[in-house]
Protein backbone atom coordinates (compact mmCIF):
# COMPACT_ATOMS: atom_id res chain seq x y z
CA UNK A 1 0.00 0.00 0.00
CA UNK A 2 3.26 2.13 0.29
CA UNK A 3 2.89 5.52 -1.50
CA UNK A 4 -1.01 4.37 -2.84
CA UNK A 5 -2.90 7.71 -3.28
CA UNK A 6 -6.24 7.95 -2.64
CA UNK A 7 -7.09 8.40 -6.26
CA UNK A 8 -4.70 5.20 -7.34
CA UNK A 9 -6.83 3.00 -4.44
CA UNK A 10 -10.29 3.74 -6.23
CA UNK A 11 -9.15 3.15 -9.49
CA UNK A 12 -10.48 0.13 -11.42
CA UNK A 13 -9.71 -1.26 -14.97
CA UNK A 14 -13.62 -0.67 -15.89
CA UNK A 15 -13.95 -4.96 -15.97
CA UNK A 16 -16.07 -5.22 -12.58
CA UNK A 17 -12.82 -5.97 -10.66
CA UNK A 18 -12.72 -4.76 -7.48
CA UNK A 19 -10.08 -1.66 -6.69
CA UNK A 20 -7.44 -1.42 -4.18
CA UNK A 21 -9.80 0.15 -1.87
CA UNK A 22 -12.54 -2.07 -2.00
CA UNK A 23 -9.98 -5.21 -1.37
CA UNK A 24 -8.53 -3.42 1.42
CA UNK A 25 -11.65 -2.79 3.31
CA UNK A 26 -13.09 -5.78 2.36
CA UNK A 27 -9.97 -7.21 4.17
CA UNK A 28 -10.41 -4.85 7.35
CA UNK A 29 -14.12 -6.34 7.94
CA UNK A 30 -13.05 -9.89 7.51
CA UNK A 31 -10.12 -9.33 9.80
CA UNK A 32 -12.09 -7.67 12.62
CA UNK A 33 -14.81 -9.94 12.54
CA UNK A 34 -12.81 -12.93 12.57
CA UNK A 35 -10.61 -11.41 15.59
CA UNK A 36 -13.42 -10.39 17.80
CA UNK A 37 -14.94 -14.13 18.16
CA UNK A 38 -11.76 -15.46 20.17
CA UNK A 39 -11.77 -12.85 21.96
CA UNK A 40 -15.48 -12.69 22.79
CA UNK A 41 -16.30 -9.27 21.34
CA UNK A 42 -19.95 -8.73 20.18
CA UNK A 43 -19.76 -8.78 16.33
CA UNK A 44 -21.87 -6.39 13.87
CA UNK A 45 -24.86 -7.99 12.10
CA UNK A 46 -23.85 -8.67 8.90
CA UNK A 47 -26.50 -9.53 6.41
CA UNK A 48 -24.62 -12.06 4.72
CA UNK A 49 -24.10 -10.20 1.31
CA UNK A 50 -20.26 -10.53 1.31
CA UNK A 51 -21.19 -7.63 -1.82
CA UNK A 52 -21.15 -4.96 0.80
CA UNK A 53 -18.21 -5.90 2.47
CA UNK A 54 -16.50 -4.32 -0.81
CA UNK A 55 -18.74 -1.37 -0.91
CA UNK A 56 -17.47 1.08 1.85
CA UNK A 57 -14.54 2.68 0.01
CA UNK A 58 -13.69 5.92 -1.83
CA UNK A 59 -11.36 8.04 -2.16
CA UNK A 60 -12.27 9.99 0.69
CA UNK A 61 -12.13 7.30 3.55
CA UNK A 62 -8.70 5.42 2.04
CA UNK A 63 -6.42 7.18 4.88
CA UNK A 64 -8.73 5.72 7.67
CA UNK A 65 -9.13 2.21 5.84
CA UNK A 66 -5.48 2.75 5.03
CA UNK A 67 -5.05 3.15 9.30
CA UNK A 68 -7.63 0.53 9.95
CA UNK A 69 -5.94 -2.33 7.73
CA UNK A 70 -2.69 -1.63 9.61
CA UNK A 71 -4.22 -2.11 12.88
CA UNK A 72 -6.39 -5.10 12.15
CA UNK A 73 -2.74 -6.83 10.34
CA UNK A 74 -0.67 -5.78 13.92
CA UNK A 75 -3.29 -7.59 15.60
CA UNK A 76 -3.45 -10.21 13.75
CA UNK A 77 0.17 -10.67 13.98
CA UNK A 78 0.87 -9.54 17.67
CA UNK A 79 -1.87 -12.46 18.17
CA UNK A 80 -0.11 -15.07 16.79
CA UNK A 81 3.32 -14.02 18.02
CA UNK A 82 1.73 -13.69 22.06
CA UNK A 83 0.09 -16.62 21.86
CA UNK A 84 0.86 -19.86 23.81
CA UNK A 85 1.38 -23.50 22.19
CA UNK A 86 -2.36 -24.19 23.50
CA UNK A 87 -4.00 -21.13 22.19
CA UNK A 88 -2.30 -21.54 18.96
CA UNK A 89 -3.54 -25.08 18.35
CA UNK A 90 -6.97 -23.96 19.14
CA UNK A 91 -6.82 -21.45 16.67
CA UNK A 92 -4.96 -22.91 14.33
CA UNK A 93 -7.94 -23.38 11.81
CA UNK A 94 -8.69 -19.76 12.17
CA UNK A 95 -5.31 -18.41 11.77
CA UNK A 96 -5.02 -20.47 8.33
CA UNK A 97 -8.29 -19.72 6.97
CA UNK A 98 -7.92 -15.79 7.70
CA UNK A 99 -3.76 -15.88 6.88
CA UNK A 100 -5.12 -17.84 3.56
CA UNK A 101 -8.02 -15.39 3.05
CA UNK A 102 -5.68 -12.53 3.38
CA UNK A 103 -3.13 -13.22 1.29
CA UNK A 104 -5.37 -14.14 -2.09
CA UNK A 105 -6.72 -10.68 -1.87
CA UNK A 106 -2.91 -8.96 -1.60
CA UNK A 107 -2.58 -10.90 -4.46
CA UNK A 108 -5.07 -9.36 -6.11
CA UNK A 109 -4.05 -5.94 -4.80
CA UNK A 110 -0.58 -6.60 -6.34
CA UNK A 111 -2.13 -7.45 -9.34
CA UNK A 112 -4.41 -3.71 -9.72
CA UNK A 113 -1.48 -2.19 -8.93
CA UNK A 114 0.29 -3.62 -11.49
CA UNK A 115 -2.86 -3.19 -14.22
CA UNK A 116 -2.55 0.65 -13.25
CA UNK A 117 0.66 1.02 -13.39
CA UNK A 118 1.64 1.68 -9.68
CA UNK A 119 3.37 -1.25 -8.47
CA UNK A 120 7.25 -0.88 -8.26
CA UNK A 121 9.21 -3.56 -8.89
CA UNK A 122 11.21 -2.66 -6.40
CA UNK A 123 8.57 -4.05 -3.96
CA UNK A 124 10.65 -7.66 -4.68
CA UNK A 125 7.26 -9.16 -6.50
CA UNK A 126 7.76 -8.84 -10.03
Amino acid sequence: MKGLTAEQASWTDGKGNHSVGQLAYHLVFWNRRTLARPKGENIEKFSGNNDETFDKSDSKTWNETLQQLDEVMNELEKGVETADEAKLKESAQLFAHISTHNAYHIGQIIYVRKEQGSWDPKNNVK
